[in-house]
């Protein structure tokens, strides 16, 4: 009885058993079989379907090298902006990068914190209106005749969110879950705005021909850092704490620039 004792004993402190408890504490899912979902969708150069037909983009690459470094299988999940707040709310979306931090979605998110440099987001417009609208700051839209998109589900900053307790704002504004319908409603002249961030608008309003109708103003509408948004039904706060320490190393080792400069020269 002693000498079997002595050989569990031996087997349960061997130290390849001992790194594999250790590693089960401190990075759960890379011995318990991790998977995470990770949100796409077509909103290049922060996640696209490329030329090659495969899924990139800032978000994707930086989110998805994160996950990898913490033993996690990765699966790509396509979802419009409300959609994905409502999968990651019931916990069938993980991981969902890009969010801005709202009360209403910290009761069912972890938040990552920001990092890498905030993207601005600005406000698009048609040429004529542009001409016919001087505006330079956002809360001078209260006052005008100017007709806005706003896409649904989608957070444009504390400014905005004030204009829309204006009725006479407000019931100037199209919603729409696409982005894409807004730059065509504007083409079509049934809008004359939409607010966007900047590097996503540009790039879209050029692949989508439309560059020499749209202009981006200087009318910077929030200039406030995204996060990552983890689904508290799907997430522990220890893993969250090992994501956000995987995305600050992201930054410190210089991964983060390398893959936002690689989309940036494409």
């Amino acid at each position: 009885m002693g000498r079997m004792g002595n050989g569990v004993a031996a087997r349960l402190f061997h130290p390849f058993s001992l790194l594999i408890w250790l590693l089960a504490i401190v990075l759960p899912g890379s011995v318990l079989g991790c998977e995470k979902t990770l949100r796409w969708e077509d909103d290049p150069p922060f996640s696209m379907q490329l030329a090659n037909g495969e899924i990139g983009g800032i978000y994707v690459d930086s989110n998805r090298l994160v996950l990898k470094r913490l033993g996690c299988q990765v699966r790509l999940v396509k979802l419009p902006w409300a959609r994905a707040l409502k999968e990651l709310e019931l916990g069938r979306l993980d991981v969902l990068p890009g969010a801005f931090r709202k009360p209403e979605r910290e009761q069912y998110a972890y938040f990552s914190g920001p990092f890498g440099k905030p993207s601005r987001n600005i406000l698009f417009m048609h040429k004529d209106a542009l001409a016919r609208y001087p505006i330079r700051h956002l809360p001078e839209l209260r006052d005008s005749d100017l007709r806005l998109g706003a896409q649904i589900g989608v957070s444009y900053g504390e400014a905005y969110q004030q204009l829309m307790g204006h009725q006479n704002f407000a019931a100037r504004v199209s919603f729409s879950a696409n982005r894409n319908n807004l730059w065509q409603m504007i083409a079509h002249r049934r809008i004359d705005g939409v607010i966007a961030d900047e590097l996503t608008g540009i790039y879209e309003i050029r692949q989508l021909g439309l560059d020499q109708a749209i202009s981006a103003t200087q009318v910077v509408v929030a200039n406030e850092a995204s996060e990552v948004a983890l689904s508290k039904r799907s997430n522990t706060q220890a893993f969250v704490t090992q994501y956000r320490l995987g995305l600050e190393r992201l930054v410190e080792d210089g991964s983060h620039a390398h893959i936002v400069q690689h989309y940036l020269d494409n």
